[in-house]
């Protein structure tokens, strides 16, 4: 069963690379080694993208729902594996479906289950939610670089 983890902003950055304005995660709710993470971001209603993402009806572009489940997808690896000095992940493949729009305000959830690690590539079931709204599903693909 997933426990919940101490799991504070800086460790998030200490594993994954991004930065703001371009860290989508914030929090880390619940994790099980090698097996899923729940994450969260907090979409703070002054946020960059929000006022060009449309004017009068901001909404966080589907893109970046895309790179927050990517974020939490590559942190379960680098929790699961140790922090991320030896590789780096690289989205290689999204099939997402959108299908309700995250608005200012709002914490979105982000939830990733590893389905296959083969090589250097690992696959995952994702989706993002506000409460209990869908926001989207689906798989995405993380591959690494050695350095």
């Amino acid at each position: 069963m997933p426990k919940p983890i101490d799991c504070d902003l800086s460790l998030i950055k200490k594993i994954l690379p991004h930065r703001d304005p371009f860290l989508f995660v914030d929090q880390v709710s619940r994790f099980e080694a090698g097996v899923s993470i729940t994450a969260s971001k907090k979409l703070a209603p002054d946020a960059e993208f929000f006022r060009g993402h449309f004017p009068g009806r901001p909404i966080m572009p589907g893109v970046l729902v895309a790179e927050a489940l990517a974020q939490a997808s590559g942190l379960l690896i680098g929790l699961t594996y140790g922090a991320r000095t030896e590789f780096q992940l690289y989205l290689a493949q999204v099939d997402l479906k959108f299908i309700q729009p995250a608005l200012p305000g709002e914490s979105l959830a982000l939830a990733a289950t590893l389905k296959k690690a083969y090589g250097n590539l690992f696959r995952f079931n994702v989706a993002a939610t506000v409460d209990s709204r869908m926001i989207a599903k689906g798989s995405l693909m993380l591959a690494r670089e050695n350095r």
